[in-house]
């Protein structure tokens, strides 16, 4: 056991000390911080003047009704300016989006430009002349029949900005709608309040029977969880094929197994490693912590409110559970591959599967979210590759019964014990061979061997 420890104690040690622990522990809340604050960083960046377009109205009727639209969306998106900024870190992906775009998309200049019995090509060479020479940004094209079958050109310097494109075609479709239901002798704003869309609110049904509102701070946690481990995995994974790597190419391992068996040498770089990992994790949860306690207060003071989630405390247990059945079944993997190889490179290619894994996880997240109690989510809830993130979403979603997650959890850390003496009994032969690749019959044979 003093052995066991000594191993565990260098591993741990070794690399607390190091430069780059110290750095990736300093800088990974801050990295993290940022995909919550960035977006409010974001909108506040003014990145140039007004965009100025020119309107060739061929109609005679949709000019007045664009340039309405522009400027009323202009002053409600100035009003609520503060209001964005604050909330947009509470927002989901699509929403972020939209409202980085709106921000963006900045202010509008226009200006109708007639024909006045000139042909529509010579104005279109005289736009094009003051678009070059950067007098406007570009000009919209309104045919003759648009409101019953045209459509619209828009000519710009750069016809990259997807977010002035939509934002024209908006206000265009508003204007021709407009006047269509003017022509059709129909009130517009009578159109507009009856078409005001619904907002549901989605409760969750309790055994009460009293409806608890879910807001799906849930899923922000499981996708938290499952990005943390996802990370764990790149690093601490590859941290453990390096070290048993090196100790290969530097022979230490023949060395070290005069005075040590195999398992304990392989098991104290595992339990050293992930030591650090969980001292690392807990770094990050204290300054998390820290920041819900007096962070949100300071950042609510400055106009920029965040909510804290609130989540069941058991739901955090099983986070935390299946948190190490993930870390502990790939970094187990990490450590076979390492004895298995014999330089970086091949432990890098053969790894790649690996980091995919996880990955499926991820994508097997909208199934099972959708229909967390039917009999696929079960199975690959079972499954100890997946079950770390899948597992986790039915219990957010709709939590199942009690021995759905007992038999994952003992599923998955029984393949964690079948994978660490597989692994033992490579490690044992591996870590002595050397000039060559390990094949899969010389693999089956060290696993056999007694």
């Amino acid at each position: 056991m003093r052995k066991f420890i000594a191993i565990v104690k260098r591993e741990y040690l070794q690399r607390l000390h190091s430069r780059m622990f110290l750095l990736i522990t300093v800088l990974g809340p801050v990295m993290i911080s940022l995909f919550g604050i960035a977006p409010a960083l974001v909108l506040s960046i003014k990145a140039g003047g007004p965009v100025r377009i020119a309107v060739v109205d061929q109609t005679g009727k949709l000019y007045q009704g664009i340039h309405e639209s522009v400027m009323d969306d202009t002053v409600k998106r100035e009003s609520r300016q503060d209001q964005i900024t604050g909330s947009v870190a509470n927002k989901n992906a699509s929403e972020r989006l939209q409202q980085v775009g709106e921000q963006q998309e900045g202010r509008y200049e226009l200006q109708e430009v007639r024909l006045e019995g000139r042909p529509l090509n010579e104005v279109k060479k005289e736009l094009d002349r003051r678009v070059l020479a950067k007098q406007l940004d570009g000009y919209l094209v309104l045919p003759l029949y648009l409101l019953r079958d045209g459509k619209p050109e828009y000519f710009g310097r750069n016809p990259g900005d997807v977010f002035t494109r939509k934002f024209l075609q908006d206000a265009i479709s508003r204007a021709v709608r407009q006047q269509r239901l003017a022509e059709a002798n129909i009130d517009s704003r009578i159109v507009e309040e009856l078409s005001e869309p619904v907002q549901l609110d989605a409760m969750r049904v309790s055994a009460t029977g009293d409806g608890v509102r879910d807001s799906g701070e849930g899923f922000a946690l499981v996708f938290g969880a499952g990005f943390i481990m996802y990370l764990t995995i790149l690093m601490y994974g590859q941290m453990i094929l390096g070290a048993v790597i090196e100790e290969k190419e530097t022979r230490i391992g023949e060395i070290l197994f005069s005075s040590v068996k195999p398992f304990k040498l392989m098991m104290g770089k595992l339990v050293g490693v992930s030591l650090l990992a969980l001292t690392q994790l807990a770094i990050w949860g204290l300054a998390f912590a820290a920041f819900a306690l007096y962070g949100v207060g300071v950042l609510a003071a400055r106009g920029m409110p965040l909510n804290v989630p609130h989540v069941p405390l058991i739901h955090f247990v099983y986070f935390g559970l299946f948190f190490l059945l993930g870390y502990f079944i790939y970094s187990t993997i990490y450590a076979l591959i390492g004895s298995m190889v014999t330089s970086a490179q091949e432990g890098g290619q053969l790894s790649m599967p690996v980091v995919l894994f996880p990955l499926i996880g991820f994508y097997l997240f909208l199934p099972v979210s959708r229909s967390p109690d039917s009999s696929f989510a079960f199975w690959v809830s079972m499954f100890p590759f997946f079950s770390p993130m899948t597992m986790l979403v039915r219990i957010v979603t709709q939590t199942p019964p009690l021995w759905q997650i007992v038999l994952s959890l003992l599923l998955g850390f029984g393949t964690v014990a079948l994978v660490t003496w597989v692994a033992s009994r490579i490690y044992r032969v591996g870590m002595l061979m050397s000039g060559k690749k390990a094949t899969i019959p010389e693999v089956v044979r060290w696993v056999r061997q007694p």
